[in-house]
């Protein structure tokens, strides 16, 4: 085999076995992070607590931690405020009604009209209830 072929049915098995593997729940997931991330960086209050639980704990790199409506209102505040957000490094574990999301991010921020820069190291819960997928935890470290 000419190594141009090589080349290339590596990249067909490569594109069939990470483009096509994912499950329907995990695509799902993976909407769901998204809409996530862009809800934080629009400061969308009502798509917030569409995505989350209730119960939400939500944990900061420096050690905070919130529940739904301090996030919420942190959020929409301006208080926290992403001017952008890249994921990478994004793996997604599906058990039953759980799905583990983990992931890199690496954030534009400008919290109280300081800008700023985050990286961090993100674990992130998501609970089916009722049929919807909501966020139930989310624990972020620095990376280091």
């Amino acid at each position: 085999m000419k190594m141009k072929n090589l080349i290339l049915l590596f990249g067909f098995i490569t594109i069939c076995h990470f483009g096509f593997s994912q499950s329907k729940t995990e695509k799902e997931i993976q909407l769901k992070v998204e809409q996530l991330k862009l809800a934080m960086i629009d400061a969308d209050s009502l798509m917030l607590d569409r995505l989350t639980s209730d119960q939400l704990s939500y944990g900061h790199s420096g050690g905070t931690i919130e529940g739904k409506d301090a996030f919420i209102k942190k959020i929409s505040s301006g208080k926290s405020d992403f001017v952008t957000m890249d994921i990478s490094e994004q793996s997604i574990l599906v058990s039953g009604n759980v799905a583990i999301v983990r992931f890199k991010m690496d954030a534009v921020t400008n919290d109280k009209g300081t800008p700023g820069e985050v990286h961090l190291k993100i674990l992130l819960v998501w609970k089916k209830e009722h049929r919807k997928w909501k966020l139930l935890a989310r624990q972020a470290v620095k990376i280091v």
